[in-house]
């Protein structure tokens, strides 16, 4: 799968997120970057930023949150454009609950995990 067919998914993605949900989500930005850091090379998804239940008064002024999607290992751990398709959607949901300040035991018992 080329990276702009990738790149598609992950905007498709994002697209079924319900508006209502949309409409919170405050001072991020989404990315697709081929792979993650040599240290973790099956992390399929990262959130960098502060969520927004920790954010205060002090909030003001700072970079966007940042959620990076990783292309290469979601290829390599799914057997088919389906499977793709499928955890696209599981790695983004996983990671705009991260933004929401919902933590990966909750999301684990979620299935998005």
């Amino acid at each position: 799968m080329t990276r702009e067919e990738f790149e598609e998914l992950v905007a498709e993605a994002l697209d079924r997120i319900p508006p209502e949900l949309t409409r919170l989500m405050d001072n991020v930005a989404v990315f697709v970057e081929d792979e993650p850091d040599p240290g973790d090379p099956e992390l399929l998804g990262l959130y960098e930023g502060t969520p927004l239940t920790d954010r205060g008064e002090w909030y003001a002024g700072v970079l966007p949150d940042r959620i990076t999607i990783y292309r290469g290992p979601t290829l390599r751990m799914c057997e088919s454009r389906e499977d793709v398709v499928a955890e696209t959607e599981i790695t983004v949901v996983h990671e705009i609950a991260h933004h929401f300040g919902i933590d990966d035991a909750r999301l684990h018992a979620l299935g998005y995990g």
